[in-house]
């Protein structure tokens, strides 16, 4: 199966649909797209994460590149000079890593014991959380 995410005019992914290996135009589904719905269609694959491939034998992350870094979802913008698929930024002011094509805090994210840290895009700043149990 391959997949594909159709783009509007400012490159915004607005629906995934699967293809079909075995169609007779061997192009995998790509002109059946084209013909039955128009519009703007890029492959992408469920087989990438943060710029890395993901065996779909073990579900492991490997060190191998990812297809154009990640799988397309709604609202992810296809960037064709990066070549990548790009999520929304979860706030405006983390920064996005180039190699990944994700985004990152502009603070490192704390580790502590016991606790659970969100970010408060207010203060710009990791606020910790106690982690209770019962």
């Amino acid at each position: 199966m391959s997949h594909w995410a159709e783009l509007d005019n400012n490159n915004i992914v607005t629906r995934v649909l699967v293809g079909d290996n075995n169609d007779p135009n061997g192009d995998e589904g790509y002109q059946m797209l084209i013909e039955n719905l128009g519009g703007t269609w890029v492959k992408t694959s469920y087989n990438s994460i943060a710029g890395k491939r993901i065996n779909p034998e073990t579900n492991e992350i490997t060190d191998e590149t990812g297809f154009r870094k990640n799988y397309a979802g709604i609202g992810y913008t296809y960037d064709s000079a990066r070549d990548a698929f790009i999520p929304p930024a979860p706030y405006a002011s983390w920064i996005l890593n180039e190699e990944t094509c994700t985004w990152t805090a502009p603070i490192e994210k704390p580790v502590e014991e016991n606790k659970f840290f969100t970010w408060n895009e207010d203060t710009a700043s990791w606020e910790s959380h106690d982690v209770t149990t019962e």
